[in-house]
């Protein structure tokens, strides 16, 4: 099923300005949670301008960067993260939130409308749609979910040359065999999620950059 301009018309329809959400990340063992909000506008061709964009696990990293820039080109964009000590400090969810409040507040405008890719509980004091999978239903939300994993997994390409050794740019902080022989050798970095169970090992060294 691919994602649609449904949801956003109908607010377009009485004058609402509506934004999309998602992250990337969430799962991860190192890094931040990134969230993205993306403000389409209300453009006749909108939808053949970005034809392709879709929920961002479904594409290549090669057309997900294209279309991040096709997506920049024409919305508003916000970008928000939360790092990993704060992970460990609220939990992931209350992390998840953060992120997206920081990414709303970096918008240049203000919605009135949210479209977010499901997380339990609400979000800040918006008006909001909470969407099970969000990013196969609503083009915004698809949008932020492409946005998102660009700018994290970039992210992680430079955290992978202050942080050596883990392979970051290749599994962006997931859990995968090579970061975990990585981690039995090395110990967690500053950017781990230490609270995490596969990280709450006190015999392994901390590596600071």
């Amino acid at each position: 099923m691919a994602p649609t301009l449904t949801l956003e018309e109908s607010h377009w329809a009485v004058g609402r300005r509506v934004a999309g959400l998602d992250e990337a990340g969430r799962g991860a063992w190192a890094g931040p949670v990134v969230a993205a909000a993306v403000i389409l506008p209300p453009l006749p061709d909108l939808a053949e301008r970005l034809a392709g964009v879709d929920d961002s696990k479904r594409l290549a990293p090669a057309v997900r960067e294209h279309l991040a820039a096709r997506i920049e080109a024409v919305a508003q964009v916000g970008i928000g993260q939360a790092e990993a000590a704060e992970i460990d400090t609220l939990g992931i969810l209350a992390a998840t939130h953060l992120a997206m409040e920081r990414a709303l507040a970096a918008l240049p405008e203000c919605p009135e409308v949210l479209l977010v890719d499901y997380l339990p509980g609400p979000l800040g004091r918006w008006s909001q749609q909470r969407l099970v999978r969000g990013e196969s239903v609503s083009l915004s939300v698809a949008a932020a979910s492409i946005v998102a994993k660009v700018y994290r997994d970039r992210l992680m390409a430079d955290l992978d040359r202050a942080f050596p050794g883990y392979g970051l740019a290749r599994h962006k902080g997931y859990g995968t065999p090579e970061h975990q022989a990585a981690l039995a050798q090395l110990g967690p970095s500053a950017i781990h999620r230490r609270s995490w169970a596969p990280l709450r090992q006190p015999r392994l060294p901390f590596v600071t950059a």
